[in-house]
């Protein structure tokens, strides 16, 4: 067995689907679509423009074995000032001595970099798709949410990784009736002349900037978090506007100035597992076909800026949110991730309803 560097347009194209040999007859596999994944590992995201990105393919013989991506955010140094590499993409279809050549590549080149540790999955940065599934294996995962089978976590962890923090996704049932303190919650918010509006797609560029400073208020304390730039804003909201539904991605303000926001979408994983990855002609009429069918949510943004937290903000978002889930015939949401220590919004989801039903881990390994 032997780990080489991605080097040739052919090396790409076998990292890109070896998950297709690795999930072949999973049923809760959802193939990534092609189109995306490439644009992600070759460069061509924002995220790069303070970030490289170096690809490894394990090969015994003439056979690919396992890939990994070592990953080098200089907007995370910036931030954290804590000399920290990354790793993504991670599959493996042996045994340990792969998982410990692939890591062993990646450390190399972060080495190389100057850096301490190694941590990940994140594909390529937290605010992907991030964390090793670890609980939870029953059910695809959601929209924008990883997924590997179960072996991946004593693999890691015989290669010397070590949890550093766990992520939840919980679900929820959208329930026939508001609970009665949310509802006190949110007309207590009202009555302090916050007023929640739908995002507006004529001038989406506007709002999703909107999004991106509440969204950098309200996350700068949570553990990994590094500030979303505007050309990321930018990207998402350029690649989101085809799949938003405007009612759904709300804005809370009071007197015209922005205090909260919340951000759901359809569970599109329904529909892209039927696509196998491609996203032609036929794989669009399919998604519009499978589209109509959704009735499952994921809460894939909530905050509130700190000053305005215990006033109400984010139930009176649920509030309004929940009456179009309703209306939209919705049944089942996903909120995710969550920080296992992220004690306020546990509490706050545990009184929605909602249950802990897939964990995800960010591991860490010396370098």
């Amino acid at each position: 067995m032997e780990v080489l560097p991605v080097t040739t347009d052919r090396d790409l194209q076998l990292f890109l689907h070896l998950p297709w040999r690795i999930y072949r007859g999973d049923p809760h596999w959802v193939p990534p679509l092609l189109l995306e994944q490439r644009q992600l590992l070759t460069g061509q995201h924002p995220f790069f423009e303070k970030a490289e990105i170096r690809l490894f393919l394990a090969r015994e013989g003439d056979e690919i074995v396992g890939r990994i991506a070592a990953i080098l955010d200089r907007h995370f140094l910036e931030f954290h000032h804590d000399p920290v590499g990354f790793f993504g993409f991670f599959e493996c279809l042996g045994d340990g001595g792969i998982t410990a050549g692939l890591l062993a590549a990646a450390q190399g080149f972060l080495r190389g970099k100057g850096m301490r540790a190694i941590r990940g999955p994140v594909n390529p940065s937290m605010h992907n798709p991030c964390g090793l599934l670890v609980e939870g294996f029953d059910s695809p995962p959601a929209f924008l949410m990883p997924y590997n089978p179960p072996r991946y976590q004593a693999l890691l962890e015989a290669a010397g990784c070590r949890k550093v923090k766990d992520l939840l996704a919980y679900r929820i049932e959208i329930p026939a009736a508001i609970p009665p303190k949310v509802i006190r919650s949110a007309t207590g918010a009202e009555q302090k002349g916050i007023r929640v509006r739908p995002i507006n797609l004529k001038r989406l560029r506007e709002d999703v900037g909107i999004f991106r400073e509440l969204y950098n208020a309200a996350w700068q304390q949570n553990w990994g978090f590094t500030p979303m730039t505007p050309a990321e804003a930018e990207w998402m909201a350029k690649h989101l506007k085809p799949l938003l539904v405007p009612s759904l991605a709300l804005i809370a303000e009071t007197e015209g100035r922005p205090v909260g926001f919340l951000m759901l979408l359809p569970d599109y994983n329904q529909a892209l597992r039927h696509l196998n990855g491609r996203l032609g002609l036929l794989g669009l009429l399919k998604f519009l076909w499978y589209r109509r069918r959704i009735r499952d949510a994921r809460l894939l943004l909530l905050g509130v800026t700190p000053e305005y937290r215990g006033k109400g903000v984010d139930a009176l978002l649920y509030s309004v949110a929940y009456h179009d889930l309703k209306r939209r015939g919705f049944i089942h949401a996903e909120i995710s991730w969550v920080l296992e220590d992220n004690w306020v919004v546990l509490r706050l989801v545990e009184r929605w309803g909602g249950v802990p039903y897939k964990r995800y881990r960010i591991y860490e390994l010396p370098l």
